[in-house]
């Protein structure tokens, strides 16, 4: 049973609804929050568990677990070349392609962190691919397939590229000041294979960080499903549900739990779908490049032994410890975040994972990802019109918070979001809509020491 969120003693359902009236008559007024409890909980900084890294540095996001072996360091290691390697640096034919989107997957999750969009409109985008459909929004496009290739191999030509511009949207705090955010636009050029169509519809998605997925996939089912609510029976303006997809492995319907939209039910799954639509490297799992006929003679071009040690790699990669935790201002943050109602996606309380044979590192671990894995209505403004799976145009899965706070010492970049067109946390913070609306709106009426307050706290995480 999910528990009831309050604000001042008020439901916070009751306060989205006078929120709503409020905006509809007048400005509405500064909020003050007064007292909240800032106590540290016991083990809240390590957010991955016994596994945390105590690393700020730009190596955060690519470290083993503390809890691992010395045993597991040869088995890690080699998954992580196969991470890194370049796939056209290869001796023979070259694998890759021969249309794709990024050599390696160091390439798009660049030290295992955060993409971002282009830096001006003539760069071709790297970290930021476009996954494409009919006009029905269904199935891959029927002439560019599931996502737009922007690269190609000697004797090959890229699909063609995208243009990424951005327009300014306005807004002012309730204590008076104001506020700007982008709004991209895309523009497609230089397509190889004619016009992409009219109504196409398509979903730029930017490489996202890759810490703590083997912990995200060891969450129970029951535990991430105890967080639906698709009727919104407790009335918090909050109704997440769950994403249902296919498992390519059994041919079964799964909870999805990866991607932006929840649309892969496995990490094995993910990775190799991320090898065959953004490298065009055939598995087992996936047999055929986009676009190419498979045949039953040839052997796949990540073998099962490259792909079972990226996956450990993948599923071992660390969650960074938490910094200053117990500092003032976080702990107020922290207060602050679900005051207003921010831990109604971002699940704030723990999880505890399930034994998973073979990693003890993952097992029994408690942890706090500050999410809840499901899809949530986001508004008009975050929409990208693309159903996938059950997911919505206008839906996208809660994504996990941990280790966000670390992404500029990481990356050198806070561009966030599904496209990365927040520049900032409280540009993030600004573009939520939907469901989140009303924490949005409660946000923009906080004094500017409450908003500083939850931006240390996000930075703390």
């Amino acid at each position: 049973m999910r528990r009831r969120l309050y604000l001042l003693g008020i439901p916070v359902g009751a306060l989205a609804l006078a929120a709503v009236w409020a905006s509809t008559h007048q400005q509405p007024p500064p909020l003050e929050l007064g007292a909240l409890p800032t106590t540290a909980e016991p083990g809240e900084e390590l957010s991955g568990g016994r596994g945390s890294v105590p690393d700020p540095g730009r190596n955060a996001f690519g470290r083993s677990p503390m809890n691992m072996p010395r045993t597991r360091w040869e088995d890690f290691h080699a998954g992580k070349r196969v991470f890194g390697r370049d796939w056209t640096d290869v001796d023979g034919p070259i694998q890759v392609g021969p249309l794709f989107n990024a050599p390696s997957c160091m390439t798009c999750h660049v030290k295992d962190g955060r993409g971002q969009p282009p830096a001006s409109p003539s760069e071709t985008p790297v970290s930021l691919a476009f996954q494409l459909s009919g006009p029905d929004g269904r199935g891959p496009h029927p002439v560019y397939g599931a996502q737009l290739d922007v690269r190609h191999v000697d004797g090959a030509g890229a699909e063609g590229s995208v243009k990424v511009t951005y327009e300014k949207v306005t807004g002012r705090f309730a204590t008076g000041e104001s506020f700007t955010l982008h709004r991209p636009r895309y523009q497609f050029t230089g397509l190889s294979k004619g016009p992409i169509g009219e109504g196409t519809r398509f979903s730029p998605r930017v490489a996202p960080a890759n810490h703590g997925l083997g912990l995200l996939e060891a969450i129970p089912e029951s535990a991430l499903l105890a967080h639906e609510d698709v009727e919104d029976r407790d009335q918090d303006g909050i109704s997440g549900r769950a994403n249902r997809v296919k498992d390519a492995a059994t041919g079964q319907t799964r909870l999805g739990r990866f991607g932006w939209k929840a649309n892969q039910p496995t990490l094995h799954q993910q990775v190799a779908h991320a090898l065959v639509t953004d490298m065009g490297l055939t598995t087992e799992l996936f047999p055929r490049e986009q676009g190419r006929e498979a045949h039953d003679a040839v052997p796949p071009e990540v073998s099962p032994q490259e792909l079972a040690s990226l996956l450990i790699y993948a599923r071992l990669v660390a969650v960074p410890k938490r910094r200053d935790w117990e500092a003032a201002d976080v702990l107020r943050g922290k207060a602050v975040f679900s005051a207003i109602g921010c831990s109604g996606c971002h699940v704030a309380t723990p999880f505890a994972t399930e034994d998973v044979p073979g990693f003890p590192e993952l097992s029994g671990q408690l942890i706090r990802p500050f999410t809840d894995l499901l899809l949530h209505d986001m508004g008009e403004g975050l929409a990208d019109d693309r159903p996938d799976g059950l997911a919505s145009g206008t839906e996208w899965r809660t994504p996990p918070l941990w280790g966000i706070g670390l992404v500029k010492a990481v990356n050198g970049h806070t561009r966030f979001l599904h496209d990365g067109r927040a520049r900032n946390l409280e540009e993030a913070v600004l573009w939520h809509g939907g469901e989140a609306a009303p924490a949005q709106e409660r946000y923009t009426r906080l004094p500017p020491t409450d908003r500083q307050a939850l931006l240390a706290f996000l930075g703390s995480l």
